[in-house]
């Protein structure tokens, strides 16, 4: 019987759960000197004055540095986006959001460091303020000068007005997909340290531990050998963490300054203000079809906030090009987008990253198509989606999908809804005139995981003790990659799951890695592990035969007994413990694999919503979700769920709570967790999770990613419920998120018409 697809339990928890994890926060660092970053307070200013004449004199202050002082490259987003709107380590002559770094101070206490920043002048000549991104495109004030315009990339498509002619119906909408703050409950913490002969040691609470060190190699010229990264437990990265920030890169030199080690760790402030921000997208929408629900055209444009420095978030359109037309066989589809600079933390990824904005946008487009011709927005969906037996299949903008039974998933999802009693419910709430509206909201969504098809390093060994270790490239921060990789390793070898301890996060120990993030782990990292406890086993056969004096090919593993044996005679054996201990003299008993899939998977699904809003005060409840998250073979149904479960959460929080939002000059207004709600239990009912299982033929295991999928397809299900129980008093659309305010006043608005 296969441990596969079995509720195994998390190996990682009993850690947790007693003795708790160790966190960059908690690890010592002895002679450490702390670090305490001076921000700007302005969101575009030239730096006129900076003087830390008096922060240098006060207790415990150890050095006081200015981007005067760095002699540091400037960071740069990365090609096609220009070098001219590279960032400095620290600001350099202006400052371009509130929260940017202009000096670190160091302390041989943390609380010295408050006191000294505080002590540190600095005189601002205030420049206009750019915090829209439709004001930025209009370049009427510029953030870099020098570039001669606010937009870092463009994606630039035909605006070909005739692939609309023959559309019985058009529809239009600007929609806005808000900016979010990713909110980990563990913020950015890391510490530097030079050894004698040169090597540099970095801590960071991190997500993709071999692409700092590859960062930190570029910005101090050093070889792979000569940097170090470890990475302990992680709390929450959801994208924020992939990459380092100016904060990391500095402080090898600040270490190198100081002569010994130094750490940082931000507050909660700090995080709202300069942890990268997500979404932040402006849409504009046309779909066009006949009136018998058949959509025949949509165009999308994109305007990407990528906030004053470009980074992941400039490219983030490219992701949403690949998920263009979701689900649907729609035969002409354009995209096109321009991602522009703004007075504004800067954009980087956020859980599904680039691809959430892409359904939200087809989505709410098939939405109002639906309500434009008068049929039922499950049908009109039911009607052009992707059969199943055209896949592979080719998007409208060249993206080809694996495999796929949208059809299915939107069955299964009406059926487990009760969709048609529900609206049932609803006709009869809205005929006897009730105040709790009832809202039904519907998606379906296809998106992308292991977008760039990369492979991923694993190596499995076994010990002389019998018990194995799994070596993995992906970075375990709360997936459950201990459980999961264990069980792929135990599939193969039969030692027992708790017998398996994974080795990650530390670039000393593990050569090579592709990091998490984007749902790419199991399809890469799992598929690695898998190959290589294959192979071992071979290795181990080999052995074992030449210890029985029989051919490989006739010795066979008894797994539940952990044991070598010709077939037919299991009396005579070799064990795991036994093989390894004699392999130790020539190297032990390893096998080593990089493995890379033929291609991306593309996990899809479909969400119910139902909401119920208060016509008089616009509180909106979340009462039911209902989830079919189809992300082929399951390994472990535990851990996919825990995945689906935290996505659900995020993605139903950005339709109703969640958004980063700046005054027109440029000042945070929700920049800390009383402004800036968060969800929480009390805002959620119960998911109603449906399987659905769809084997990808990409990978040996069948498996695709699921990190992501619950909040892609949540968001707009929720957001198309809170307009549907307020369409039938002529609110049209609702821009996220649907606050009771917003919601109240779109009621509003809408009696005055």
């Amino acid at each position: 019987m296969s441990i596969l697809g079995n509720r195994v339990l998390r190996v990682e928890d009993p850690k947790f759960l007693t003795t708790g994890g160790v966190y960059g926060d908690d690890l010592p660092f002895e002679g450490a000197a702390w670090v305490t970053f001076v921000r700007s307070t302005a969101a575009h200013a030239r730096i006129a004055e900076l003087d830390t004449t008096a922060a240098a004199s006060m207790p415990g202050v150890v050095a006081v540095c200015t981007g005067e002082d760095l002699d540091l490259a400037e960071i740069p987003a990365g090609a096609p986006v220009p070098d001219a709107l590279a960032r400095p380590a620290l600001a350099r002559g202006t400052v371009r959001f509130v929260g940017e770094m202009v000096a670190a101070v160091l302390t041989e206490r943390r609380e010295q460091g408050e006191d000294a920043a505080e002590a540190v002048f600095v005189d601002y000549e205030p420049l206009p303020a750019v915090v829209d991104p439709e004001e930025a495109v209009r370049g009427e004030t510029l953030l870099f000068p020098g570039h001669g315009t606010n937009v870092a990339l463009s994606i630039d498509g035909p605006a070909d007005e005739s692939i609309f002619a023959d559309c019985e119906v058009i529809v239009t909408r600007r929609l806005v997909n808000q900016r979010l703050a990713p909110c980990p409950l563990e913020v950015r913490t890391a510490a530097a340290s030079w050894a004698d002969d040169g090597r540099l040691t970095l801590s960071a609470s991190n997500q993709h531990p071999h692409g700092a060190r590859d960062a930190l190699c570029a910005l101090y010229h050093l070889d792979p050998g000569q940097v170090r990264v470890v990475v302990p437990d992680v709390g929450g990265g959801f994208g924020a963490k992939i990459g380092l920030y100016p904060e990391e890169l500095v402080l090898p030199w600040l270490a190198r300054r100081a002569g010994r080690p130094v750490r940082w760790t931000e507050s909660r402030s700090e995080s709202m203000l300069s942890l990268g921000h997500g979404r932040g997208q402006c849409q504009q929408v046309k779909i066009g079809g006949r009136r018998d629900g058949t959509v025949l055209a949509y165009r999308l444009e994109v305007l990407q906030d990528a906030g004053a420095y470009p980074s992941i978030g400039a490219f983030l359109p490219f992701l949403t090009k690949l998920m263009t037309s979701g689900t649907y066989r729609i035969p002409r589809v354009e995209f096109s987008a321009r991602a522009v600079v703004t007075n504004t933390n800067p954009i980087v990824a956020y859980r599904g990253a680039g691809r959430p904005e892409a359904t939200a946008a087809i989505e709410r487009a098939m939405d109002l198509f639906a309500a434009e011709i008068g049929v039922d927005p499950a049908e009109v969906r039911r009607r052009n989606l992707v059969p199943a037996d055209e896949f592979p299949y080719t998007n409208g903008t060249g993206t080809v999908y694996d495999c796929g039974d949208y059809a299915r998933a939107l069955d299964l999802a009406l059926e487990a809804s009760g969709y048609q009693d529900l609206r049932s419910e609803q006709a009869r709430r809205r005929a006897a005139g009730d105040r709790r509206l009832l809202g039904v909201g519907v998606s379906t969504y296809v998106e992308v995981t292991n977008s760039d098809g990369g492979g991923e390093l694993a190596a499995v060994e076994v010990l002389p003790s019998g018990r194995a270790k799994v070596y993995t490239g992906t970075s375990p921060h709360g997936q459950g990659h201990a459980t999961a990789w264990a069980m792929i390793a135990s599939e193969q070898l039969g030692i027992p799951v708790e017998d398996i301890e994974l080795v990650a996060n530390d670039t000393d120990l593990v050569a090579s890695g592709g990091g998490t993030m984007g749902s790419r782990s199991l399809q890469t990292g799992g598929l690695a592990v898998h190959e290589a406890a294959v192979d071992l086993v071979e290795q181990a056969r080999k052995l074992a035969a030449e210890a029985l004096e029989a051919s490989p090919a006739d010795v066979v593993l008894d797994k539940l007994a952990g044991r070598f044996h010709v077939a037919g005679t299991p009396s005579v054996s070799r064990s795991w413990r036994e093989l390894a201990t004699e392999a130790a003299a020539t190297g032990g008993l390893r096998t080593e694999r990089s493995s890379s899939p033929p291609g991306p998977t593309f996990p899809f699904g479909a969400h119910v919503a139902v909401v119920e809003v208060d016509a008089e005060t616009g509180a909106v409840r979340l009462e039911r979700m209902v989830a079919v998250d189809d992300a082929g073979t399951i390994v472990n149904p535990l851990l996919a769920e825990g995945q689906r479960h935290g996505g659900l959460a995020q993605g139903a929080a950005q339709a109703l709570l969640e958004e980063f939002r700046y005054d027109p000059d440029g000042n945070p207004v929700t920049a800390n967790l009383a402004d800036y709600p968060m969800i929480s239990a009390t805002e959620l009912p119960s998911f109603e999770l449906v399987p659905m299982v769809t084997p990808t033929p990409r990978n040996a295991l069948g498996a695709k990613g699921i990190g992501e999928s619950g909040t892609i397809g949540s968001t707009p299900a929720v957001q198309s419920a809170v307009v549907d129980a307020l369409a039938h008093l002529g609110v049209r659309h609702l821009d996220m998120p649907a606050a009771p305010e917003r919601v109240w006043r779109a009621l509003e608005e809408a009696a005055d018409r």
